[in-house]
């Protein structure tokens, strides 16, 4: 039984995307594809108890009360505590799902308008045949969701792709990725006697504007397919002052560091690891390709054949373990020290990263000694580390060595800050440093 938990929300791309055609025409069997999907993966209010290798008859007679009827034809209304009896409005609009009536329908017309929209949500949604439920269950298999043998069904262990949706309200926030600005968000964005007092204000240095919004667009496009393809990036790298054609499937989009970056799995421009984060200004084409194209990296294709390919939740939970966006770089630790007055006013009581944590004078030792192996560069750091006050504050923290986010942080701290661990990086400060000083050394 898979271990994930089914809560998308029936917005209209995910409604599209199980019609697998005219929303118009399939608009009831995808908000009850939705509901199937509730009873196979939900959580523990939604799921019913069915071991796997079940079959239409088995999931009918746990899903429906004792008393639901067994025949080929439509089931007449015949216990108001059946589900068969609630209509497509109540599997649709509560306090769960969060969705409100007014909105959803009109993003559903706005998506494809469907006549008497109002009339099929007071109909029965499971008030439906025998073999219509049978065609259901088949084609969760034929999505992905499902797999068949001899008959039975088996849920599987991985989602297929989807356009995802998440419940609404405080989860529709979840994108900015802080709880406590998901928290102001939602309690102040709303006016307050006709005045807007909650303003989110972002750095976006980028001007490229259209073509942003025209490879958001795109992504959108591709991540609606089932499967979503592998794609090919033209790209123009600025680290590397050349272009690049790189063949990787795209995961995610981040807005970090004043620029909005494509998280992909597959090539890097320079062919050192398997992720990159593409900033969307720099890149110059996108071309879809079929899973059968001879360009595939092998590591992208295992994972397809495997059904695992990557997720946003590998980046989120790679990016927790060492502080940087470029998650796929080597996570190293670093040593920091601050002077106390510095960092009594400006960096105790902030979060940083998860593994950013306050250590003893003592500690900073230890650690110099534990990591750093050339005698001659531990004497010398030792040495320096003597010479600083007890008093002031020391930090450990892992972080990804070769990310620009963090070198820019630790320019920002200059000169506040010091940086002990590790050694290549506190002689690469040093130099930029030296290099500073003779632009002001008249």
């Amino acid at each position: 039984m898979s271990e994930q938990i089914f809560t998308d929300v029936p917005q209209v791309e995910l409604l599209q995307w199980l019609a697998r055609g005219s929303l118009k025409q399939n608009l009831p069997r995808a908000l009850r594809l939705w509901v199937w999907l509730r009873s196979l993966y939900g959580d523990s209010q939604d799921r019913i108890l069915l071991d796997d290798g079940f079959s239409l008859a088995q999931w009918r007679d746990t899903f429906f009360t004792l008393t639901h009827p067994k025949g080929e034809t439509v089931p007449p209304l015949h216990n108001r505590s059946c589900p068969c009896a609630k209509t497509t409005a109540e599997w649709l609009f509560n306090q769960k799902t969060g969705l409100e009536r007014s909105q959803w329908l009109a993003s559903v017309q706005a998506h494809t308008p469907v006549p008497d929209l109002e009339k099929l949500l007071e109909q029965r949604l499971f008030g439906v045949t025998r073999r219509s439920l049978q065609a259901d269950l088949d084609i969760l298999a034929e999505l992905g969701w499902l797999e068949k043998h001899q008959q039975k069904y088996y849920r599987v262990k991985y989602f297929p792709a989807r356009p995802m949706t998440t419940k609404l309200h405080a989860h529709e926030l979840n994108f900015l990725n802080q709880e406590d600005l998901v928290a102001i968000a939602q309690n102040l964005s709303q006016e307050i006697c006709g005045v807007r007092r909650f303003f989110f204000k972002l750095d976006f240095v980028v001007t490229a504007t259209d073509e942003i919004e025209n490879w958001q667009h795109e992504l959108q496009r591709l991540w609606a397919k089932t499967p979503v393809p592998p794609i090919q990036i033209t790209y123009n790298s600025a680290r590397l002052k050349n272009i690049f054609l790189c063949t990787v499937y795209p995961v995610c989009i981040y807005y970090v560091q004043r620029a909005v970056y494509l998280c992909a799995f597959g090539e890097s421009p320079d062919l050192k690891t398997e992720w990159y984060n593409f900033r969307l200004d720099r890149i110059e084409d996108i071309n879809p390709i079929e899973w059968t194209h001879r360009d595939i990296p092998k590591n992208l294709i295992q994972r397809y054949h495997q059904r695992n390919l990557p997720t946003p939740d590998e980046i989120e939970m790679q990016m927790s373990l060492a502080w940087g966006f470029d998650f796929y770089l080597q996570s190293r630790l670093m040593l920091l020290r601050f002077d106390r007055d510095y960092h009594d006013r400006y960096i105790r009581r902030t979060f940083r990263h998860d593994t950013f944590k306050a250590i003893a004078y003592a500690q900073a030792k230890n650690l110099i000694k534990k990591y750093t192996p050339n005698p001659e560069q531990q004497e010398q750091l030792l040495k320096v580390l003597a010479h600083r006050s007890p008093d002031d504050a020391y930090y450990r923290v892992q972080y990804r060595h070769g990310d620009h986010n963090v070198i820019m942080r630790l320019r920002a701290w200059r000169p506040r800050v010091e940086v002990f661990l590790p050694w290549d990086m506190r002689q690469s400060i040093a130099r930029d440093v030296a290099r500073e000083f003779q632009l002001y050394n008249l």
